[in-house]
């Protein structure tokens, strides 16, 4: 996501204001919350930006952290942590995108998760499958995605046990053809080996 954290620090007010990335969060946080045990558990979500997946899953983990490398977006989701007095959640700014580049740095920040989980944590991934990069448009230099099997692949690499992947929610927006395209969104589940 290199430099696109700027683009979501402008966006971070509004963000919450699209109704379908409210209930996305709330769709991915159910499929968690269906496939994990969470009670009792530490929870880190990375790219957690307005906290929207992390604040949903709050009630039902002792804690939870969200980390994002917008500096905004972690603010509006501090002020959501303190309007509704939530006191098992906190904020970490963390850019793990600098570096090497994506495709050199992924099995280290999946070696780096691993070693972050307690024996017996579970990892999970949301994410686009992947795509043309039609979904965030040209003026946006994040990633396109990603195919199931080789994250599948780098995950085993990592050192963790064979993931479930799930489609949790979609992404329908409107295509160039005046139609519309949907965008699906997995979650994959991975234990620590």
């Amino acid at each position: 996501m290199t430099g696109s954290h700027v683009d979501f620090d402008a966006r971070a007010r509004t963000w919450d204001d699209d109704a379908a990335k409210v209930d996305r969060a709330r769709r991915v946080a159910e499929a968690i919350a269906a496939r994990v045990p969470l009670a009792g558990k530490a929870v880190l979500e990375y790219g957690a930006g307005t906290g929207l997946l992390g604040l949903a899953l709050q009630p039902r983990v002792a804690r939870v952290t969200l980390a994002d490398s917008s500096r905004e977006m972690l603010a509006v989701a501090r002020e959501k942590i303190a309007a509704a007095g939530i006191a098992n959640a906190a904020t970490l700014l963390l850019d793990l995108s600098a570096g090497p580049p994506p495709d050199a740095r992924f099995d280290g920040v999946l070696r780096a998760f691993h070693g972050l989980l307690a024996p017996g944590g579970v990892l999970c991934v949301s994410d686009l499958d992947r795509e043309d990069g039609s979904f965030h448009g040209a003026s946006v230099s994040v990633h396109h995605g990603f195919d199931r099997r080789e994250l599948a692949a780098r995950l085993a690499r990592c050192g963790f046990r064979p993931g479930e992947f799930v489609t949790a929610a979609e992404v329908v927006r409107p295509s160039g053809e005046g139609g519309t395209r949907s965008y699906p969104v997995f979650l994959v589940i991975a234990p620590k080996a």
